[in-house]
């Protein structure tokens, strides 16, 4: 077998960004697409993928930094992957966002576009999100710098030492954790309880871990802190030690009062994934309460919520903005998850239809409405071409407005079909992934015409967008 060459490309001008934040210089024609650099940075890059027109790489080496930069405020930026646009200002942040959504909206979706609304920032673009998830290893990540000071033999280099950490995997790495003392995307106490456990479970002995060799005590740790001021902690255990466990959460819930709810999930599986595991709750509410939009919501372990809750509000704001509610429309909820945007929505419509295939979360969902002393909602679980059938449409109406929140990999084609069958007046989309959106705009474009559009950043220093489409029926 070839072993690939290790091509450089040396003093390459940075030029504009790309989707998935990377940014592009032009070689005798050749885009090559870059990690790591922003517009007006000369750099040299290592490609890692060569092609006859295009090719992809890492910034190496800078020649010249651009004037756009600004210091990056994390210690472990360029290492972790969670905030890789911290060099650029935010407004600047804005600006590339936007233009990718407009790119993506053109190239993929080739269809005829209003002019695009401004997109919506954040005003905290520190500490916004309410739930976060570190894992345990008993293999740290080590920068280049570490690496260098690590102690020497007579032999040369000693191997890199096995130590505990507990943080974010690095990207393209399994099984190595960056030890993180200050994250900067959560607001206290969630950096305290990660460094005071792992100090208490280093000192105990506990193990972390091996995700190599599946063993180790102590494998996750998430916490949740919401707007309502609840704070909900899961310990996730890979080893079933009960004295351990107790010890462990003991110590949590006496150093943390805060805490409002003390859970723990023994995980065995290969994957870290607990959806098909059953927490267990220790101590405190068996979920926590998070406001958005005066509402209520239940949250537990194992629920799914959007993770900014200041800027969901705004993206459901803008959901219900489009969907040009009077009061007497039948709204259908597609992929509506908790119902979080449709019971948003209630207080406009005259009935609210939810669908989603997971059990669970319509089970939230209708626990949801509940809560809050909704009546014009309800949720139903299953596929939503299984569930709404002429029969469905005959019992709960058709749809005066139908709202869509699928995840990344956008509508499923039947979907797509669907809803071109229903022949709603008006659709709302809105989509974590403008790419595959513009795809399925453009399959829908056979009977809608897109009316607005307007970006939404949930997530300040990534580059993550969200998208928010209205459609309106052709006039046949």
């Amino acid at each position: 077998m070839k072993k690939k060459r290790n091509i450089i490309l040396e003093n390459l001008e940075v030029t504009s960004y790309a989707a998935g934040g990377k940014s592009i210089a032009k070689l005798e024609g050749k885009v090559v697409f870059i990690e790591g650099a922003v517009p007006g940075d000369h750099v040299d890059v290592r490609l890692s993928k060569n092609k006859k027109d295009w090719a992809e790489g890492k910034a190496i080496r800078f020649r010249k930094y651009s004037a756009e930069r600004v210091p990056a405020f994390c210690e472990h930026f360029g290492v972790c992957g969670g905030c890789k646009w911290q060099m650029l200002p935010y407004q600047k942040q804005l600006k590339y966002k936007q233009e990718e959504v407009a790119d993506q909206m053109k190239r993929i979706g080739k269809i005829d576009l209003p002019e695009m609304m401004p997109i919506v920032g954040a005003d905290e673009i520190r500490y916004y999100r309410n739930k976060l998830e570190y894992t345990f290893s008993s293999k740290k990540y080590f920068t280049e710098q570490e690496i260098a000071e690590l102690p020497m033999s007579e032999e040369g280099p000693r191997g890199l030492p096995s130590i505990p950490s507990l943080g974010f995997h690095v990207p393209g790495s399994f099984d190595k954790v960056i030890d993180i003392e200050e994250c900067f995307l959560m607001s206290d106490p969630s950096n305290a309880i990660r460094n005071q456990l792992r100090s208490y479970a280093l000192g105990k002995g506990y193990t972390f871990y091996d995700i190599r060799n599946h063993v180790g005590l102590l494998r996750n740790l998430m916490i949740r802190l919401c707007t309502s001021g609840d704070l909900m902690v899961n310990l996730v255990f890979g080893e079933d030690d009960p004295e351990a466990q107790q010890d462990l959460l003991n110590f949590l819930q006496l150093n943390f009062p805060s805490i409002t709810s003390l859970y723990y999930t023994v995980n065995k599986k290969f994957n870290d994934s607990i959806y098909d595991q059953s927490p267990i709750l220790f101590s405190g509410n068996p979920f926590a309460i998070e406001l958005l939009g005066g509402l209520s919501f239940k949250v537990g372990p194992k629920s799914f919520f959007q993770t900014n809750t200041k800027q969901a509000e705004r993206l459901y704001q803008i959901t219900k903005d489009f969907a040009n509610l009077s009061g007497t429309e039948t709204v259908y909820d597609l992929y509506c998850g908790t119902g979080s945007i449709g019971l948003f929505l209630c207080d406009k419509a005259k009935k609210i239809i939810g669908v989603e295939v997971i059990e669970e979360a319509v089970q939230d969902a209708n626990e949801n409405a509940a809560l809050n002393n909704i009546d014009n909602a309800v949720f139903f679980s299953g596929d939503v071409s299984d569930v709404c059938t002429d029969e469905f449409f005959i019992t709960h109406g058709n749809p005066d407005v139908i709202i869509i929140d699928p995840p990344r990999v956008g509508m499923h084609e039947r979907l797509v079909r669907q809803v071109l069958q229903m022949q709603s007046p008006l659709v709302v989309y809105v989509s974590c992934n403008p790419a595959t959106q513009a795809r399925d705009l453009q399959l829908l474009s056979e009977k809608y015409d897109v009316t607005a559009i307007c970006p939404v950043d949930m997530f300040p220093h990534t580059h993550h967008i969200e998208n928010v489409v209205q459609l309106k029926l052709k006039m046949l």
